[in-house]
């Protein structure tokens, strides 16, 4: 397919962008492969360039008055922005060359595969967070763990990484049996090794028992020797128990406590799939809406139930963290095919316990390790986004990995200090999710990102985000390393809704930007002060001792 078969119109002429502060520049609109861009003499924007794939809705609607009409591009990093275009033609053809352009499906025809870098590539982010070296850090050189290549060319499980760590007790023969007992393959693997009580977490898709009570005897062995003699565990269900029998009805289930004594279940629902989508969609109308008043804006967030939701996933990872830490016992996490509410769990249990977690490099590996390698389904969960409607959205569109960075939000909010990274660090990955010219997210599994050449057809975010000229924007100025466990509050008044997230297409964040950039030259000039103070009382002490000897 040739892309100039999509734009009949490339450019035109005198077209009015009114922004969602309500901005209008007039400019000139050119259409090109991957992008719309918008030219102006406005001082405050030159050129806008807009990737295609980011604009989650596309709305026209003809206007007989101006012999053209108005397209609204709803994004799906919820900004939203209308432009009002003269003549008939021009509006149709800009109308359908930009809904074409943004539901291109293959990952080939994407920008990341035709972007080429103006910059240097100083670290190759596609081989920075292999396992062989991240290995250590996460077993802490333990002769308990190994990592296994079971997975070769992906046979056992198309959805894992070619390489886990599983315990060295147990053979890759019996890790394929347990695979065939497993959801989609996906059999328990080490997530985190809790080094200060040495507790593990594991993760996995839930057991195919059935109504027949099916049992793998690899598998209970497997479960069973993490433990450790004279130890218990617990079983974190991220299903409600009437889901999780009803699972059992379609092939799947879980532990049934008579083949697994040793570890105990808890079930910690958390939502997924359509109705997190319905809930984002509700409280960014909300956020959108300006008309309304305090107390009506605070019932429609309650009504979108968004913060119930982080709330729910903060509830279960905090469960998971004193389990591993306070209880000392071990962990295995899943719901159904363990790659979405399992994900988010694990993931902020090792922001809560771990402070390398809280580290850019050690964000960026956990993103890696337990979304990336793990399989989260990004290009079908991130297809769509908020403003898409209920007819057109699937099942499968689901803000999982938005709900993951909003809980980290709210840590992060409550322990800024403990943190290397800043809340622009978050979005920046957000946006990356749903839209990029890097290759990092595209794809569902390391398989398909291994089968179409992302390492070498696209660049990853990672060799740019880390910079040094661009890392410097993500840094947080109140960082102080804390080597302690945080543990959140999830009380409802702790929880707050993440502005700089969900409104900052509607709200000025300049004031914000000074405050932050004041803070920093404070910083700065406090340790420059120190430097002094300090360089003064070595002379004071080099003084005295002349003064003595």
């Amino acid at each position: 397919m040739e892309f100039i078969e999509l734009i009949k119109t490339p450019k035109h002429d005198n077209v009015v962008m009114i922004d969602s502060f309500g901005n209008k520049i007039e400019g000139t609109l050119c259409i090109t492969s991957h992008h719309l861009i918008i030219s102006s003499r406005n001082e405050d924007l030159n050129e806008l360039f807009l990737l295609h794939s980011m604009f989650d809705v596309v709305e026209k609607k003809a206007n007989a008055m101006s012999n053209g009409g108005t397209i609204v591009l709803k994004c799906k990093n919820f900004r939203v922005l209308t432009f009002e275009i003269v003549g008939w033609v021009e509006f149709n053809n800009i109308a359908t060359s930009i809904e074409w352009l943004s539901n291109l499906n293959d990952p080939r025809l994407l920008y990341p595969y035709f972007y080429n870098p103006e910059f240097t590539l100083v670290q190759d982010g596609w081989t920075a967070f292999q396992i062989e070296n991240e290995f250590s850090n996460l077993t802490n050189f333990s002769d308990e763990w190994r990592i296994s290549n079971v997975n070769k060319n992906f046979e056992v499980c198309p959805s894992y990484p070619e390489l886990v760590i599983v315990p060295k007790s147990m053979s890759d023969d019996c890790l394929i049996a347990i695979a065939q007992f497993r959801c989609l393959g996906r059999f328990p693997v080490l997530s985190y090794y809790h080094k200060a009580k040495k507790t593990v977490l594991l993760r996995s898709g839930q057991p195919m028992v059935g109504t027949n009570s099916k049992r793998c005897k690899e598998d209970e062995r497997m479960i069973n020797t993490v433990l450790g003699y004279g130890k218990r565990g617990y079983i974190i269900e991220t299903r409600n128990q009437n889901l999780a029998q009803l699972a059992r009805n379609r092939g799947g289930g879980f532990e049934l406590e008579m083949y697994y004594p040793l570890w105990k279940r808890v079930h910690k629902p958390i939502d997924r799939h359509s109705s997190l989508l319905d809930s984002l969609s509700k409280l960014v109308e909300a956020c959108n809406d300006a008309n309304l008043s305090m107390d009506k804006w605070l019932s429609k967030l309650d009504n979108s139930g968004w913060l119930s939701h982080i709330k729910d996933v903060l509830s279960s990872s905090c469960l998971v963290a004193q389990c591993l830490d306070q209880d000392t016992v071990s962990v295995l996490v899943h719901g159904a095919e363990g790659m979405d509410s399992t994900l988010q769990v694990c993931s902020l249990t090792q922001v809560i316990l771990n402070p390398d977690c809280r580290t850019v490099h050690g964000f960026e590996a956990l993103i890696e390790r337990e979304w990336l390698q793990a399989g989260h389904p990004f290009a079908i969960r991130c297809k769509h986004s908020a403003y898409t409607t209920a007819s057109v959205r699937t099942r499968e569109q689901s803000p999982i990995f938005l709900v993951f960075l909003d809980c980290v939000y709210q840590i992060y909010n409550q322990f800024q200090c403990s943190f290397e990274f800043n809340e622009h660090f978050l979005i920046s990955l957000f946006d990356n999710a749903y839209s990029s010219q890097f290759g990092t997210f595209l794809g569902n599994c390391v398989k398909e990102r291994k089968e179409m050449n992302f390492s070498k057809k696209t660049v990853s975010l990672w060799s740019y985000m880390n910079r040094p000229e661009v890392l410097k924007d993500y840094l947080n100025p109140l960082y102080e390393p804390n080597n302690s466990v945080l543990w959140p509050s999830v009380a409802p008044q702790s929880l707050e809704l993440w502005k700089g997230m969900y409104c900052r297409w509607i709200q000025d964040v300049g004031p914000i930007k000074k405050a932050m950039s004041k803070i920093e030259k404070l910083i700065s000039e406090e340790i420059e002060l120190k430097a002094k103070a300090t360089k003064l009382q070595r002379n004071i002490i080099d003084y005295v001792v002349d003064l003595l000897f």
